[in-house]
């Protein structure tokens, strides 16, 4: 039985404690807020500031964990590289939660040293910064904090008029404690995918079936599997993404995105642990979740395939208000509908455009895709959040 202490514990941290309880595993969950959904499933949990490296020391020194697994960015993840020197397995390995927890770092390695097709992009800290990138990258281009989550500070800068905005808003959305952002240079894409790469200690790299997906605000609204794409399309980008994340090593799940173009696939951005469009794997699309495909690849056993069983989608179920104590209705209704499925995240507090929870379907293999989305979707719209 291992220990794992779970830094950040929102509803993809509940997932994997899930899966991790299944086979008897001890999960310590970690945020800066009781009451967390992964802490309502785990063993034991900790409230502190991730960013505060003696807090996140005196929590590893306390339970002494055989693997430390994050779950989101805002963690002072260059204290990574001592607990690796302790003999602490880092998930899926010090170098590639340093990376990815900045888009600055993981973009470099991408386009500079692997050489992956990437769209344009400057780095700036400051709006004066951000104008001259602008200028250089050209209009549309968009806007990210170099550090964050679910879309937060992420914008479309569509004339100069925009750029003021977007420097506050990515201000705003941006974690940790020094602002800096991507500006990239649109990408004339006529679609995205997620390709869920899972890296194994003595096995080979597996995919799974690529996942669709639809954003507004920068956050994802809906996502689907398989995502349809041609072969060739496929190959590249798994190719994209064993170069990666071999390059960043360990093993465990990524979450690898691309833009699809007519040109081919370009490389946009990659996380080290589940992905909020992989929700969609718990709709049966697949042999493993993408949590348990995390936790076995973790923990060193054998993932001999990954198979697509169904087609599947998955939406997204929104608060439109602020709560100290949300409430649900539509329970009994989306519990009605054949082939559906669904998630409460258990957030202690909602507010306007929050992720509270997820509406999830499935069909054949042979049912367009389009129709179990807008299942999906039709299900999501039955739930309301209350304050």
């Amino acid at each position: 039985m291992a220990k794992i202490l779970l830094l950040g514990s929102g509803e993809l941290g509940k997932e994997f404690v899930i899966a991790a309880q299944r086979i008897g595993q001890t999960i310590i969950a970690v945020d800066s807020y009781e009451n967390a959904p992964a802490m309502q499933v785990a063993h034991d949990f900790e409230v502190i500031n991730m960013l505060d490296g003696a807090a996140l020391d005196r929590i590893v020194a306390k339970h002494q964990p055989d693997f430390i697994v994050p779950e989101i960015e805002a963690i002072r993840t260059e204290r990574f590289y001592d607990y690796e020197k302790q003999g602490i397995t880092v998930v899926p390995s010090a170098k590639a939660a340093n990376f990815t927890m900045n888009r600055k770092a993981i973009r470099d390695l991408a386009a500079k040293e692997l050489g992956l097709k990437t769209a344009n992009y400057r780095y700036a800290t400051s709006s004066d910064e951000l104008r001259k990138a602008v200028a250089e990258v050209g209009i549309p281009c968009v806007v990210k904090p170099l550090m964050s989550s679910s879309g937060k500070g992420q914008s479309t800068i569509k004339s100069e008029a925009d750029i003021a905005k977007a420097w506050h808003y990515a201000e705003e959305g941006s974690r940790g404690d020094i602002v800096e952002v991507i500006v990239e240079a649109f990408v004339n894409f006529h679609s995205e995918i997620t390709l869920l790469t899972v890296t194994q200690n003595n096995n080979p790299t597996l995919f799974c079936a690529p996942i669709g997906h639809r954003q507004e605000r920068g956050d994802y609204q809906e996502s689907w599997q398989p995502a349809i794409l041609s072969q060739k399309d496929i190959q590249e980008a798994q190719e994209m993404a064993q170069k990666v994340t071999q390059a960043l090593g360990g093993a465990g799940l990524f979450g690898v995105e691309f833009f699809l173009t007519n040109e081919g696939v370009y490389f946009s951005e990659l996380s080290p642990r589940p992905h909020d469009t992989g929700m969609v794997t718990l709709a049966g699309t697949q042999n493993f979740n993408e949590f348990e495909l995390h936790l076995r690849a973790i923990l060193s056993l054998p993932i001999f395939e990954i198979t697509l069983e169904k087609a599947g989608a998955s939406a997204v179920i929104l608060a439109s208000e602020n709560s100290n104590h949300p409430t649900y209705s539509g329970i009994s209704e989306i519990a009605a509908l054949p082939k559906t499925d669904f998630r409460i995240f258990g957030k202690p507090t909602s507010r306007p455009y929050r992720r509270m929870g997820v509406a999830l379907t499935n069909d054949t293999l042979k049912t367009p895709i389009e129709e179990v989305v807008k299942k999906a979707v039709k299900a999501a719209s039955l739930i309301t959040v209350k304050p």
